[in-house]
């Protein structure tokens, strides 16, 4: 059988690596591997060379393998950054998104970013930016809108007459 060439392999080799990195169960698949080889008369050095990984690495999959078996070899949790706000936080704070600003002591008819952000360090004492703030909005199912501004001195009916007839050119 001809042996097969992937061209710039170099490349091929990191990109496979990154995408088994950013992949939960091909980090498992990958350890698993690095398991299977070392079962199969390797040497953690060897099984890590083979795989691209450190040897210190396989050797640490390996303890994790005999002491806690397929189990030892799943990502663990990675929790992040704890969150800034509670549970009974976060619903009061969509119990006040259903009223206006001005039903809880703030300036302004409809919420934005920077509402919600001054909302939150009044009633919490928390800074929370305001891009964070818009991104609790759609989380919380609530959509941002903005005002229409209105020209001083116009004739509402005018005005009613013009979007009914602009909406329905649109289509």
């Amino acid at each position: 059988m001809k042996k097969l060439i992937i061209p710039d392999s170099e490349i091929v080799i990191m990109v496979l690596q990154d995408e088994i990195r950013r992949s939960l169960e091909a980090r498992y698949d990958h350890r698993l591997h690095s398991v299977l080889l070392v079962a199969q008369g390797m040497s953690c050095r060897e099984a890590a060379n083979y795989l691209g990984d450190a040897p210190r690495t396989v050797e640490y999959w390996i303890n994790r393998f005999l002491d806690e078996g397929l189990a030892g070899l799943a990502d663990g949790d990675r929790p992040g950054r704890p969150k800034k706000l509670s549970a009974s936080q976060i619903e009061q704070i969509e119990k006040a998104l259903r009223g206006s600003p001005s039903e809880v002591g703030l300036e302004g008819n409809l919420w934005d970013g920077k509402t919600l952000s001054a909302y939150i360090l009044k009633h919490f004492n928390t800074e929370l930016g305001v891009r964070q703030c818009q991104r609790l909005f759609r989380q919380l199912g609530f959509r941002l809108r903005k005002p229409r501004p209105q020209i001083a001195k116009a004739n509402p009916e005018l005005q009613k007459e013009f979007k009914k007839n602009e909406t329905m050119g649109k289509g």
